[in-house]
């Protein structure tokens, strides 16, 4: 059995009963980076062996897994925060185990654009979850596409690219769209600000951002 076990965005306490279960009950935990997993682990005392598995040796580290798992080995993939495989390695290994009939059981917990979205105050009755652009190449093509939409989207960004994203907001949806921004997550700063595209430009630029980001933004119906 994989079990892929959703783990605090911030907060420690945001973990649920059955996910400490498992961790302490699996053979193998893998992580995406064993010292920032360690940290949680040591705090409610789990001592399960930790197997770093991130996206520069998840391809490498596949088959070994698989093995693993075919023996009868009970393993638990999680990542630096949140639900594996939303932003973060894991489709690569499920895909795996689905096309080789090895049961995978995901378990529900948190994930960072729900919270962003539901806070929002934009419509989140519908909604598309892009996650993060490309970088370059692709990206104009992906605004062209996010533009057009009816429904709320929501994207991942870094504090470093945010004035970028929001000027993108601007050029290609419009001065007035509604949009959210959500930082530091379940974290002591935690924050949204709802406004319209330009005026968040505004405070951005006035005040730089820190930490993990969530952008939503308003459909063009809206």
């Amino acid at each position: 059995m994989l079990y892929l076990v959703p783990t605090p965005l911030g907060n420690l306490e945001d973990i649920t009963l059955r996910a400490l279960q498992t961790l302490q009950h699996a053979d193998i935990i893998l992580a995406e980076d064993t010292r920032t997993s360690s940290v949680l682990l040591k705090h409610y005392k789990i001592q399960t062996s930790l197997q770093a598995f991130h996206a520069f040796n998840e391809h490498k580290s596949l088959q070994n897994i698989l093995r693993m798992l075919g023996e009868g080995k009970q393993i638990a993939l999680i990542t630096d925060a949140g639900t594996p495989g939303i932003s973060d390695p894991g489709f690569l290994l499920v895909r795996a185990c689905v096309e080789q009939n090895i049961k995978v059981s995901c378990l529900p917990g948190p994930v960072a654009f729900i919270p962003a979205l539901v806070t929002s105050g934009i419509p989140c009755d519908r909604f598309y979850f892009e996650g993060f652009l490309p970088h370059k190449k692709g990206r104009q093509t992906r605004w062209q596409y996010l533009s057009k939409l009816d429904c709320t989207f929501v994207l991942y960004e870094s504090p470093f690219r945010l004035v970028k994203c929001i000027e993108e907001v601007i050029n290609y949806c419009g001065a007035h769209r509604k949009m959210s921004v959500s930082r530091e997550i379940s974290k002591i700063f935690e924050e949204t600000i709802t406004l319209d595209a330009a005026d968040m430009l505004s405070h951005f630029k006035a005040k730089p951002p820190k930490g993990e980001i969530v952008v939503v933004v308003a459909g063009h119906s809206e």
